[in-house]
């Protein structure tokens, strides 16, 4: 089991290297698999992907794009609103508490959490 994987803290998930914002709690679902699992990232733009086909699988990976980590993959789900699961590796990023963000520079991303 992940880290993260059974946190409800609100917060955002950012890459590891380079700090940048990858995913946000409100996206975040239990998809009982061990691991986060988000319905969506912070924002498409911030990540590629790719097909892997290792250990005689198909499916999507999942990079950060500035950083070119391996973030997870990405599987299509019919128990997440938007029919996609983001699965994560917790040692891809490090979790930035809302009450935390305006003083760590993730003001911008305080109203992702003025929704819900």
């Amino acid at each position: 089991q992940n880290q993260f994987w059974n946190s409800d803290k609100k917060g955002i998930y950012v890459d590891v290297i380079t700090g940048e914002p990858l995913f946000a709690s409100v996206d975040k679902f239990d998809a009982q698999i061990g691991m986060p699992t988000f319905s969506k990232p912070i924002s498409k733009d911030l990540l590629v992907e790719y097909l892997d086909t290792s250990n005689d699988m198909r499916r999507t990976e999942v990079r950060a794009k500035r950083s070119n980590a391996h973030l997870g993959h990405v599987f299509a789900d019919p128990k997440s609103p938007t029919g996609q699961r983001y699965a994560v590796n917790s040692a891809a990023f490090h979790f930035i508490p809302v009450e935390e963000m305006k003083g760590r520079g993730y003001e911008a991303y305080v109203s992702l959490f003025d929704k819900k």
